[in-house]
């Protein structure tokens, strides 16, 4: 399940809550693109990966996330374990997401 993040604070109960568990953050926009497309595929890895803790946050509705995060492009994902980002990336790869799955689980 993919969780859309309401605010600030939403954020940082959700990243405490998560513990020690691996996050992956999705940074969009309504308006782009290639993160329509990805959406659904994101939502299936949730589905396939319930140990990972799945989030949203909308860039427009939630510009002083996206500043903290120093978000310039959509979609970004940034993936956290233990409150640290431990890998990010730009664009559109369900691949990506995969190998950064694999690479950060454990």
């Amino acid at each position: 399940m993919v969780v859309i993040i309401k605010d600030t604070e939403d954020l940082k109960t959700r990243l405490a809550e998560a513990g020690d568990k691996l996050v992956i953050i999705d940074f969009f926009a309504t308006w782009c693109g290639p993160c329509k497309v990805i959406a659904p595929q994101f939502e299936e890895l949730s589905n396939e990966f319930t140990d990972i803790v799945f989030l949203k946050v909308d860039i427009d509705e939630n510009e002083e996330i996206s500043t903290e995060y120093e978000i310039t492009s959509m979609p970004t994902f940034v993936f956290i374990k233990s409150g640290k980002i431990v890998h990010q990336f730009s664009g559109a790869s369900i691949q990506k997401i995969k190998d950064g799955i694999e690479q950060h689980k454990n």
